[in-house]
């Protein structure tokens, strides 16, 4: 489900698996107790080896954003297949957040 590696200041945050209604909160929850905790100045959401996104994916990525501009902290989505980024841009959200695309697609 969720995974995170801090060092130097970075938080990421790996995310696996679906991410719907039903496991949205959960990651949501978790990232945002790491915010707090651990004060990063930077906060990177890799989407590896998310298998599905639906609009409680959009809300999960557009809530951290806003959450990390509030506290001054850089916020990065990485590692999105194609199908991601389609998504994203149908939602408009890569006119605002930094997003990187992989290589290879899934």
């Amino acid at each position: 489900m969720m995974e995170f590696d801090y060092s130097q200041g970075s938080l990421v945050v790996y995310i696996r698996g679906d991410i719907d209604h039903h496991t949205a909160k959960k990651i949501r929850e978790e990232a945002d107790m790491l915010l707090v905790q651990l004060a990063p100045e930077k906060l990177i959401l890799d989407l590896n080896d998310v298998s599905f996104m639906d609009s409680s994916g959009l809300g999960l990525v557009l809530g951290r954003y806003k959450k990390a501009k509030a506290a001054g902290i850089d916020f990065l989505v990485t590692n999105c297949d194609r199908r991601i980024i389609q998504i994203f841009e149908m939602a408009g959200i890569e006119r605002i957040i930094s997003i990187e695309e992989r290589i290879t697609n899934k």
